[in-house]
């Protein structure tokens, strides 16, 4: 692809221009000096060259290889300064563009750039100290030849190096930099600043990796253009700006680098993202800018979430119809999450399940719950909300949802207004498929026998189902395992704990030791069913379900009063209890042996009433043509 340098920009920085950031190439670079490494360039703008010197503080870039002879390169900070009677530019902040290119046009010295007798000899040592003079730290090289010597009538008079740091034009760069769209947005500028809102706000994140323990965050800004970009911070630059940043306020912020959004984390339209970095300035604009919305939305109807990719992020708007109360899910790391469903319907004669995750399930969830019970049937919009085509499509919150109840936009007044004139009475077809009459969304009834035949968990992911099952036996050697109590969070580690000589408990993860530990069920658990038995593994609150009584209680039972009478009492009067299981299948490595291992994710007791309804549901589906009782 061509590149386009900066058309004059040689002349134009001669004639003392240092606002224009000019795109030049380096088409030479000479390393100079005794004392002190310094790097001399010959910049081009394709058509003239300028000798350019290095600030030492950028020496770094040229010895990384990061510039080299053919980069194009943008020039930050820079002035133009008269050193022994020639012009020279000072580099004093420059971004590589290009590290390595062709060399463009064919450019040629400049008039008047040096002495009219030098111009024979562009490679001299300009600024090279002096090794036969003490009293002048910079004088002319000596001359090679009678040809080449330049020997002015008047020498110049001794000029001390400029000192660049508070040189005039370096105090006119200082100037603020100009406000512009989020959209103009590019890595080759140089200064720049934005005036945007914050409408989202991620938590606090800690990470380890090879480079050792960190923590993040990032916010999304909007602006009076519509445009949005992610902005996000590391480690020193969390500290400063974590409790500075408040979602809706208003902000201009400057000086940050521009990377390309990782759009696996990042679902804003800007193929940009803002890190900010330790000399980043963040400024609350406290006069409130209604030409700044507080939110933008790119509604999709429910209708269209059909034929939306798996994993895509969209936002959507529709009448909160039911909500299902909040349920414990054990993640794969072994950490637990609240889940709640929920479903939204439109006018596009179509309903979405949307699923909610962790916190969401206690705030915005339990608010919704509680006004779908009392009759209201509130406006939901969702920012960010991710697809999932498990089952047919559905939608998920991710950490960087949002969630508003009835909001006030054209939208949402729109849908209300439907509803209320005839929406409500409106049959809806879900978009989420409901795989079994008379059961739960989502919920696939196997049994034992089918479990093995049709190889479930076997595949990449690992597969759900739901069994009606009794519980036969009960392991009762290593039922439960001594767990890390602290927090880290909102959520509790739950890491197995060790203890130490001194008698405290250690925890590995935390590396922190504590007087008490927690007590987690790890329960092996037989259950049968009419076509047959499997073993299954129960984690604390589905074992705390099946034994009714907590992990910490059994513990102290058997081992600190070892009241094995009691204990076994406890143990044998859970058996032979009919329950619905709810259960993740998935392969895994034990050793050498690949092992199918069955969890449990949830146990609930058999509903006779919803059970036979189900079965009747079963009968009509499988015999339709039957007579209706």
């Amino acid at each position: 692809m061509p590149v386009n340098l900066t058309r004059n920009a040689i002349a134009m920085m001669n004639s003392g221009d240092v606002n224009s950031k000019p795109l030049v190439q380096v088409v030479d670079i000479k390393l100079i000096g005794n004392s002190q490494e310094r790097y001399r360039f010959l910049l081009s703008d394709s058509e003239s060259t300028q000798h350019a010197m290095l600030a030492t503080q950028l020496n770094e870039q040229v010895r990384t290889g990061r510039v080299k002879k053919g980069s194009i390169i943008q020039l930050i900070d820079y002035i133009c300064s008269t050193v022994q009677n020639r012009r020279i530019i000072v580099v004093l902040n420059m971004e590589t563009i290009i590290p390595e290119y062709e060399i463009i046009g064919n450019p040629k010295l400049p008039t008047g750039s040096e002495p009219e007798a030098n111009k024979s000899m562009p490679n001299n040592n300009l600024l090279e100290p002096s090794t036969r003079s003490t009293n002048n730290r910079y004088s002319a090289p000596a001359p090679a030849n009678k040809a080449q010597s330049f020997q002015p009538t008047i020498q110049p008079a001794y000029q001390p190096p400029p000192n660049y740091k508070i040189q005039g034009p370096i105090m006119k760069n200082e100037a603020p930099a100009r406000i512009i769209p989020i959209a103009a947005l590019n890595p080759y500028q140089g200064r720049w600043a934005i005036k945007a809102r914050v409408t989202a706000k991620g938590d606090l994140r800690r990470y380890n990796n090879a480079r050792g323990d960190g923590k993040v965050f990032s916010f999304d800004l909007l602006d009076s253009d519509g445009g949005e970009i992610r902005v996000t911070c590391f480690n020193a630059v969390v500290d400063r700006f974590y409790n500075v940043i408040e979602v809706g306020k208003v902000y201009l912020i400057s000086k940050g680098s521009l990377k390309p959004a990782q759009k696996n984390f990042n679902h804003l339209k800007n193929e940009w993202e803002i890190f900010l970095e330790s000399n980043s300035t963040v400024e609350l604009c406290p006069d409130e800018d209604g030409s700044i919305p507080r939110q933008q939305f790119s509604f999709r109807p429910i209708t269209e979430i059909e034929s939306a990719e798996n994993n895509s992020i969209l936002d959507v708007i529709g009448i909160v119809i039911s909500v299902n109360p909040s349920v414990p899910i054990l993640r794969k790391n072994g950490m637990e999450t609240q889940r709640r469903i929920l479903n939204l319907k439109d006018a596009s004669g179509k309903s979405v399940e949307l699923t909610l995750w962790g916190d969401f399930c206690n705030k915005e969830g339990q608010k919704l719950q509680e006004m779908v019970d009392s009759g209201l049937f509130p406006v939901l919009a969702v920012k960010a909300g991710k697809v999932n085509d498990f089952n047919g499509k559905s939608i998920g919150t991710i950490s960087s949802t949002q969630l508003f109840i009835d909001p006030d936009c054209p939208e949402a007044q729109g849908l209300r207004a439907w509803f209320e004139s005839g929406g409500r009475n409106t049959a809806s077809i879900s978009i989420s498929k409901e795989l079994m009459p008379g059961g739960s969304k989502n919920e696939i009834r196997k049994t034992l026998t089918q479990i093995k035949d049709e190889g479930l968990g076997r595949s990449d992911k690992p597969d759900w189902v739901t069994a009606k099952a009794t519980v036969v036996f009960i392991k009762t050697d290593n039922f439960c395992y001594t767990a890390c109590p602290l927090m880290i969070g909102d959520r509790q580690c739950n890491k197995k704990v060790t203890q130490s000589g001194n008698k405290r408990w250690l925890c590995d993860r935390c590396n922190q030791e504590f007087e008490e530990c927690d007590y987690r069920y790890l329960l092996q658990v037989q259950i049968q069913d009419h076509t047959g038995l499997t073993w299954v593994t129960a984690f604390q609150e589905a074992g705390e379900e099946i034994l009714g009584c907590s992990a910490k209680e059994m513990y102290l039972l058997k081992y600190e009063l070892q009241d094995d009478t009691r204990f076994g009492e406890i143990i044998r009067s859970r058996l032979f209890h009919q329950y619905l299981f709810r259960l993740k299948i998935k392969e895994e490595l034990y050793g050498d042996e690949q092992r199918v291992k069955i969890t449990v994710v949830k146990v609930d007791k058999v509903n006779y009433s919803a059970e036979s309804r189900y079965l009747l549901d079963m009968v009509t589906k499988n015999f339709p043509n039957r007579k209706q009782f």
